[in-house]
């Protein structure tokens, strides 16, 4: 099989790519490197799969609309999953053009590419951050989400809209799946697990948010992407509905959350890297910041009924993985 891959550089597409590697896919991957954060760690993601004689890259930005559609009608996917984006709910208030630009124009590009080759089934990510000032938890599909607390939510909330519409128009099955709080080796060094675990080593505070009244669905990576791989085979529009099915009357296109299904609070998640690290945390107690939601939380029943499949990893057993990689990583 045939993946093209967008966000290959980036925490969740690395392991993704990885993961495809290993069952013997052919994986074309596409980053524009960008400086959000150390472009280093993106630089040795593309290393290590390029390692694997089955893995080529184009390096060049979701906006670039031609060498995109070049790159994709090179690698003639039989898939495509789009995961490169402009992430960060804090840094979308201060720069909400890149956003519009990654999320939006970045999106539309990648869909209309996608018309060169006719995959069999393209799936793009979203977030759970679209569920915004929704009260009701676990989040379902079903659920609106029509009350976004952040521009990158917002972007996000638009690139699903848009994709329904693709789907509508040119008959082309799209699954959106909104992550929860993915964590684990090789994270982004903007996440929270990333900053706590730093500052802890180091001897220094943290910030708690909300003064550590906040709750998150955390999810290990590797059974983000197994998720992401088992629903690659679940092609909306063939094959009967299940249960709870977010399949469009309209479209072939569904939404799907991949989470741990588990509410947990930040105060534990500390606690785990306490304990991951034989050091004890300096908490520096602050207000919620502007555009953060206090608590996530999924119901990943529809995950399940679609793909046999449940996220199996615990929080301390994924933490300590976490810690061992970063200690390795970083030589703390």
């Amino acid at each position: 099989m045939r993946i093209f891959i967008t966000g290959t550089a980036g925490f969740i597409g690395f392991h993704l790519a990885e993961l495809l590697l290993q069952e013997g896919c052919e994986v074309a991957g596409y980053d524009g490197m960008t400086d959000y954060y150390d472009v280093t760690l993106k630089q040795r993601r593309h290393e290590m799969l390029r390692q694997h004689e089955r893995f080529t890259a184009t390096e060049a930005m979701l906006e670039d609309a031609q060498t995109l559609s070049d790159a994709v009608a090179r690698a003639r996917p039989d898939v495509i999953v789009h995961l490169a984006a402009q992430a960060g709910v804090r840094y979308s208030i201060d720069n909400p053009r890149a956003y519009i630009e990654a999320n939006i124009v970045g999106t539309f590009n990648l869909m209309e590419a996608a018309l060169t080759t006719r995959p069999a089934h393209l799936l793009m990510a979203s977030t759970s951050s679209v569920y915004g000032a929704n009260t009701e938890m676990p989040y379902s599909e079903a659920h609106k989400a029509d009350t976004q607390m952040s521009f990158y939510a917002a972007t996000k909330k638009a690139s699903e809209a848009m994709a329904h519409a693709w789907a509508h128009i040119h008959g082309l099955p799209i699954t959106m799946f909104r992550f929860f709080t993915v964590y684990g080796p090789w994270g982004r060094p903007d996440m929270a697990p990333h900053k706590f675990t730093r500052a802890i080593l180091s001897g220094d505070p943290i910030d708690v948010y909300n003064h550590g009244r906040m709750w998150r669905d955390f999810t290990y990576i590797t059974d983000l992407v197994r998720g992401i791989r088992l629903l690659i085979d679940a092609i909306p529009g063939q094959g009967a509905p299940v249960a709870g099915d977010s399949l469009s009357p309209v479209a072939p296109f569904r939404v799907v959350n991949i989470g741990n299904s588990t509410k947990v609070r930040l105060e534990d998640f500390i606690e785990a890297i306490e304990a991951a690290t034989g050091k004890a945390a300096i908490r520096n107690y602050m207000d919620m910041q502007q555009g953060d939601m206090p608590a996530t939380w999924a119901d990943a029943s529809l995950l399940r009924a679609l793909t046999g499949y449940a996220p199996q990893t615990g929080l301390r057993s994924g933490v300590a993985r976490f810690v061992d990689w970063y200690r390795g990583y970083y030589e703390a």
